[in-house]
């Protein structure tokens, strides 16, 4: 019976420093954001952002992307992972798999954080108007504004929730961090991808991470009130 009761608070400990640790990167993250979109707004980040760009484009014409052309192609096919088409797709498949395993709760939950999320995006879009870059062409065709980045912010969102969500109904150890760590990858590679074909500068990519970040965090915490601790 001592046993079992050390082994229990040993459990309920790592769960609290879970907490805590999730508390701590969101506000540090909410902070970077605070301040990255300061600096973007004053125009402090534009010798930066054009930089990036251009080192990742032809010297001799910036119209052509450094590297393969076989690249460019898997970059873009990278990209649309970040797409409103293929998360609606995504999300729908989880919801649909968590319907049929009968958790209702969390697949209504994740269903309204993702939207949510999705709707702030295109709100934060709006207010901050940053056009988008014209130093390099773009290699895929955009209409919205430039910051945050909807692919990084919306990815973020989508994958880190759904990440974190999955994991809480597995009981083995191994796919319980399997998920949130595609999820980080997906998250990393569709952002970067905005970046390598012209039509984001690097800072509404950081933002668009941050801001996802910061939404996934506080999707988190409202799950383990709202569905009970795991």
């Amino acid at each position: 019976m001592q046993r079992i009761k050390h082994h229990i608070t040993r459990i309920a400990s790592a769960a609290e420093a879970r907490v805590w640790l999730t508390a701590l990167v969101a506000a540090l993250v909410a902070y970077f954001l605070f301040e990255l979109t300061g600096e973007v707004l004053e125009g402090e980040t534009r010798a930066f952002d054009e930089g990036v760009l251009l080192a990742l484009r032809d010297p001799t014409d910036p119209a052509l992307p450094i590297g393969p052309t076989w690249l460019t192609k898997m970059v873009v096919d990278i990209t649309a992972l970040g797409g409103v088409t293929v998360l609606t797709l995504i999300v729908t498949l989880v919801v649909v798999y968590l319907t049929l395993r009968r958790k209702y709760r969390t697949a209504l939950f994740v269903t309204g954080s993702i939207l949510g999320g999705w709707a702030l995006s295109s709100a934060i879009k709006i207010g901050i108007a940053r056009p988008r870059p014209e130093v390099v062409q773009h290699l895929v065709e955009v209409t919205d504004m430039s910051f945050p980045s909807g692919h990084a912010m919306l990815s973020a969102i989508t994958y880190l929730t759904l990440g974190a969500m999955l994991s809480r109904i597995e009981e083995q150890p191994s796919l319980r961090y399997f998920f949130p760590l595609v999820a980080v990858v997906l998250t990393l590679i569709i952002g970067l991808s905005r970046i390598y074909l012209g039509v984001h500068y690097p800072t509404d990519v950081l933002g668009g991470w941050a801001a996802g970040t910061v939404w996934a965090c506080g999707s988190w915490f409202v799950a383990r009130w709202m569905l009970g601790r795991r």
